[in-house]
């Protein structure tokens, strides 16, 4: 049997018609006949026809009952449907319609109609299904291309951050703990998995700007004088102006801008207060005091998570977020989140 020949199911009671159709389809189609509504179905569910011409009026299971079974079914609701029928009222024809079929032959039929008919329709649904493929190549081709840019943009994030680090020896690692940190943060307050991606890359970066500090001051065991604390303040606005012309989805550059605000104002660069302050801020914001206050740095000694939650809770709400507050504590306190975890 040829079966590069499209199959083309002829559903209907009377065998003058189904004679005709026959005689008129026989040389340029593969064909199967059904003469009622269930063998209809069975036919179609077993065989899959490229096509079924399917007579309206049957006793039983009518035409309308069978195309929206056949519609209904995932395995069969792609196969185009023309109704046969010697009915021509447009309400009859628009019920098809909805029922998903593609066109109307009306009886009595005219064999080169049937014919262009079906051709046509059958031609559509090649092209469709050509463009489904070349779009599942072209969805394909798009999320390597994606991982290609998403795996050089991560490697290009964490050089930035090794440079500070560079630079910075004894805050090693600092970035990376609070991104980490504030991402579970997120996470705990039922932020959304894109939102949570722009924090952890704002958590990376948010120190970036140290990098034009002087390794003089960032090394400084002694206590900063006031005009080398004010000289350190600027690396979260240059930190900003390194980061702002690049086109990320979420705002990266504001978030590390941001992250010394505090909620009375009492922050900086800009005293910021309450809603001005966005909230991936407010997140950052906590991760990186809960990260700096717990560990080393050249001035003192490592003071532990403890320290640094009771640090926090003292002026939750007043410098900052109470729910991230309460987020971190839930965190270290079920034994959820720690520095010392593999990312």
């Amino acid at each position: 049997m040829n079966t590069s020949r499209n199959l083309v199911l002829i559903v209907d009671d009377n065998p003058t018609n189904i004679d005709l159709l026959v005689n008129t389809l026989k040389d340029s189609y593969r064909l199967g006949i059904a003469k009622n509504g269930d063998k209809a179905l069975e036919y179609a569910a077993k065989h899959l026809p490229d096509l079924v011409l399917l007579d309206i009026m049957m006793p039983g299971m009518d035409g309308y009952e069978v195309c929206r079974r056949l519609k209904d079914d995932p395995a069969t609701a792609r196969i185009p449907v023309i109704f046969i029928t010697a009915m021509t009222e447009t309400v009859n024809k628009t019920k098809g319609f909805d029922l998903g079929a593609v066109d109307y032959i009306t009886k009595p039929f005219h064999a080169a109609e049937v014919c262009a008919r079906i051709r046509t329709h059958l031609s559509l649904e090649e092209m469709r299904e050509q463009l489904a493929s070349q779009n599942e190549i072209l969805e394909r081709q798009v999320a390597e291309k994606t991982a290609e840019i998403r795996d050089m943009l991560d490697a290009s994030i964490h050089s930035m951050a090794l440079m500070v680090e560079v630079r910075d020896p004894y805050t090693a690692g600092h970035q990376q703990r609070v991104s980490r940190l504030a991402c579970a943060i997120a996470r705990k307050l039922g932020l959304s998995e894109d939102t949570i991606e722009g924090i952890r890359i704002a958590g990376i970066l948010h120190d970036v700007g140290k990098i034009r500090i002087p390794v003089s001051i960032l090394s400084r065991a002694g206590e900063l004088l006031p005009a080398e604390y004010e000289m350190l303040k600027i690396h979260s606005q240059i930190s900003y102006d390194l980061l702002k012309d690049i086109p990320f989805p979420w705002p990266v550059a504001q978030v590390a801008l941001q992250h010394h605000e505090r909620l009375d104002g009492s922050g900086y660069p800009q005293g910021l207060t309450g809603d001005a302050i966005l909230p991936e801020a407010k997140i950052l914001t906590v991760a990186d005091v809960a990260e700096a206050n717990s560990s080393f740095r050249p001035y003192r000694p490592a003071n532990g998570i403890g320290y640094a939650l009771e640090k926090l809770a003292m002026k939750k709400g007043a410098q900052y977020d109470a729910a991230a507050v309460e987020a971190c504590q839930e965190l270290f306190d079920s034994g959820e989140f720690s520095f010392n975890d593999k990312c």
